[in-house]
């Protein structure tokens, strides 16, 4: 962990609503004028599109089990470098996936290269004088025999659906934007599961405070399900690690965010529809408190 160079993680799966989570703590930087270095989970995998594509075919043959979630196809190393360099001295070194042809022609014209959807750009320096290192995606808090980025992190944030509900998103998703068929979407699913319980479920475990999903309408078939619940057919539950040291008021947000209550002394639970609100109004001032330790250093 750094006071002079604070590191913030936000990690998640699909359907969770890290989405959310990400446009409240980038309405976060944009009001008190925060700089952030922004790294994007996706951007550390060790595949590009096609790359995958192969590596799954020759797991496939072989009889190996192979997923985005697990360590094979993800550089844990570099994402890990990258938090304890950072934290000692506020540099390192980013890159971007690009998910489709207009994030492709966005950073092929800004660096005056030719780059595809489904490629890496370049590797290139983060820029200087920045305030915090902010990371969004599946791997931000890995613990294994050999990894551990959870000591390099001075603010870990979680952001989980209840399984369904992540299934009902996937299939949704993968249906709609990538043609596939919901028998291989099943398949991919169980193909997962092993990384999953390895390396994505424990994370929750390390997070200061954890936002989980839960839908209120019916999701026990995630396979049937013909639309995926909203926000406002949810509702948020907001678990506090230690909350003592945080320093939360329960009383303050129970009165702020209109039909909260608390589950646990330590856990609130909100509507759905004000999990933006929610997650401003309980980062706020931790991540100042983090700029202002890094000013007193």
């Amino acid at each position: 962990m750094s006071k002079k160079h604070p590191v913030v993680v936000v990690t998640g799966s699909s359907g969770a609503g890290t989405s959310t989570v990400k446009k409240a703590l980038e309405g976060i930087f944009n009001r008190h004028n925060i700089n952030p270095a922004l790294i994007e989970g996706d951007s550390l995998h060790r595949y590009d599109r096609e790359g995958m594509r192969q590596q799954m075919a020759r797991a496939h043959e072989a009889g190996i089990n192979f997923s985005h979630f697990g360590a094979a196809a993800n550089q844990f190393e570099l994402l890990q470098q990258l938090f304890r360099g950072y934290g000692e001295s506020g540099v390192g070194q980013r890159r971007f996936y690009l998910h489709n042809e207009a994030e492709a022609r966005q950073h092929s014209q800004r660096l005056g290269v030719t780059l595809e959807s489904g490629q890496f750009t370049p590797w290139e320096d983060i820029e200087p004088a920045t305030d915090l290192l902010f990371y969004e995606g599946l791997h931000g808090l890995v613990k294994s025999a050999d990894i551990d980025m959870t000591r390099y992190v001075d603010l870990k944030v979680g952001v989980v659906p209840v399984v369904n509900l992540e299934w009902i998103q996937k299939i949704h998703r993968d249906i709609a934007e990538r043609g596939y068929s919901q028998e291989e979407i099943v398949d991919s699913i169980l193909r997962r599961m092993p990384d999953y319980v390895k390396y994505i479920t424990p994370q929750f475990s390390e997070t200061d405070i954890n936002f989980q999903r839960v839908a209120t309408v019916d999701t026990s078939n995630p396979f049937i399900a013909r639309d995926i619940p909203t926000l406002d057919e949810s509702f948020v539950v907001i678990r506090f690690r230690k909350p003592d040291i945080r320093n939360t008021d329960f009383t303050n947000l129970l009165s702020m965010i209109s039909g909260s209550f608390m589950s646990r002394r330590n856990t609130i639970v909100v509507p759905g529809g004000k999990m933006g609100m929610a997650v401003e109004i309980i980062l706020t001032p931790i991540i100042l408190n983090l700029l202002e330790a890094r000013g007193r250093a």
